[in-house]
């Protein structure tokens, strides 16, 4: 049974920073897509935002253009864990952040990963 298990979320001012952590299980994810999504306060969860992704395999990494350069995802393949780390983090940064993976493919961008797992959810909230 795949789980997807989230920790990290809390409450920071404008500026500081985060690091999220996403522990799977129940699948090999030495090679598969994974990444972080996002869901703002008052969206529904089709308007989910897509943060981060990695390949696991390869280490590819991809970003929206709003956390490029503040946010780095990771994945320690020895744990099983994936990270986001979230620094500079600005009040529109706030939001529900999901971990999420594709077991059905392999190799994924941002705008093609399609996750069929979800971890719980953890929250940031960013105050100015």
């Amino acid at each position: 049974q795949v789980q997807l298990v989230e920790s990290g979320g809390g409450s920071v001012q404008a500026g500081g920073s985060l690091r999220l952590s996403c522990a799977a299980s129940g699948y090999t994810t030495s090679s598969n897509s994974m990444g972080w999504f996002r869901q703002a306060p008052g969206k529904e969860r089709r308007e989910r935002e897509g943060v981060a992704a990695i390949y696991t395999g390869g280490g590819s990494t991809y970003y929206v253009d709003s956390v490029k350069g503040r946010f780095t995802i990771s994945k320690d393949n020895g744990k099983n864990t994936l990270y986001l780390q979230m620094n500079s983090l600005k009040p529109e940064d706030t939001a529900m952040y999901y971990c999420a993976t594709d077991t059905r493919r392999s190799r994924c961008t941002l705008s093609t990963i399609s996750p069929n797992y979800w971890g719980q959810g953890t929250q940031v909230a960013v105050s100015s």
